[in-house]
């Protein structure tokens, strides 16, 4: 496989050095992990931090900024961030109003980030965390006990970004928090295998005229293999299976955010049509969109493939969702 690397060894180094030098807004540590927005502890906010295995760009680093987090703590290519580098990113954003980690449900990165929570309160930071499990795909995984972690976490960074940013106190970010990824459900589809830098090959196999339901954002198997098929029927499974999930989550009439994530390797032509079929089900099912995201947020690599990602948004989540952001992956209202 080609790749834009200088090589395997260096290429989150590499990323890091390019970020910084594109948005000088940001402090990046390339030696130690560590991104933070310059400004984290001006105004006494509390502080967000994020973070998880590199390859799923932007997440989460492409998320720091105003109305987002305050710091992102990006690991080796689908590998956990060791615990050192989110209490370097808790001290560097604490303005002594604590600090909220959000953290996708993958093994790794639920350990390490627990770890840090113990050891940044023995240094007097103040830390609650947020456990994102959004997929509706499969309840246990090659990388995970219970639901993944997918296209919801930008749904909480988001949206408890804007009210930290707002001066909310840490208990009632938390809660938002955990309220936003209570309300989101999500189901990935992958079109083709995922290739890391270090294996230069496809990691698993899928042939050609097939796809994967339910696919995770690292390659993990999904529900089922099918032969491929058209953006409509594709979108009557995936949308489906978010429905008929979020249904649980009241009020059953109420309005939604609407993401429709590439997974890196699906061109915006592609996406925004597979978006249309997306408004068609959702029209036919009765449900109202309120917002729209549409693009490469949550990726896997070079993976061909999308996913949807619906949050049930009251007006205080809407209102916070149109909060000012200002970050290298997303910006509106500033």
């Amino acid at each position: 496989m080609k790749m834009l690397i200088n090589s395997a060894e260096t290429v989150v180094a590499d990323a890091l050095r390019g970020l910084a030098a594109a948005h000088p807004e940001l402090d990046v540590d390339v030696e130690r992990r560590v991104v933070v927005r310059r400004d984290a502890k001006d105004g006494g906010r509390v502080g967000l931090v994020s973070g998880g295995g590199s390859g799923h760009e932007p997440l989460h680093a492409g998320f720091v900024g105003p109305g987002m987090l305050s710091a992102a703590c990006p690991g080796e290519v689908f590998t956990s961030p060791v615990p050192d580098q989110m209490v370097r990113a808790a001290a560097a954003v604490d303005a002594g109003q604590g600090v909220l980690f959000i953290v996708k449900n993958y093994t790794g990165d639920v350990l390490n980030f627990e770890m840090a929570a113990d050891l940044a309160g023995e240094d007097g930071v103040r830390v609650e965390q947020v456990l994102v499990n959004d997929d509706v795909a499969v309840t246990d995984s090659l990388y995970t006990a219970g639901r993944r972690g997918t296209g919801a976490t930008l749904f909480v960074e988001k949206i408890a970004g804007a009210a930290a940013e707002e001066g909310a106190p840490l208990e009632q970010v938390a809660a938002l928090a955990r309220r936003v990824n209570e309300s989101s459900r999500s189901f990935g589809v992958a079109l083709s295998a995922v290739t890391t830098p270090a294996k230069g090959s496809p990691t698993f196999d899928l042939p050609v005229g097939e796809l994967e339901l339910g696919i995770g954002i690292h390659g993990e198997p999904g529900r089922e293999r099918r032969a491929m098929m058209p953006a409509r029927e594709i979108a009557d499974v995936a949308v489906g299976a978010v429905l008929d999930d979020l249904a649980q989550v009241a009020p059953a009439d109420g309005p939604v955010i609407a993401l429709v994530n590439g997974m890196g390797g699906t061109p915006l032509l592609e996406l925004y049509g597979f978006h249309a079929e997306v408004a068609r089900v959702l029209s036919e099912r009765g449900v109202p969109v309120a917002r729209t995201l549409v693009g490469n947020y949550v990726t896997s690599l070079d993976m061909a493939g999308c996913s949807v990602s619906l949050c049930r948004a009251d007006e205080e989540l809407l209102r916070l969702w149109d909060a000012p952001v200002q970050t290298a992956a997303l910006r509106w209202g500033r």
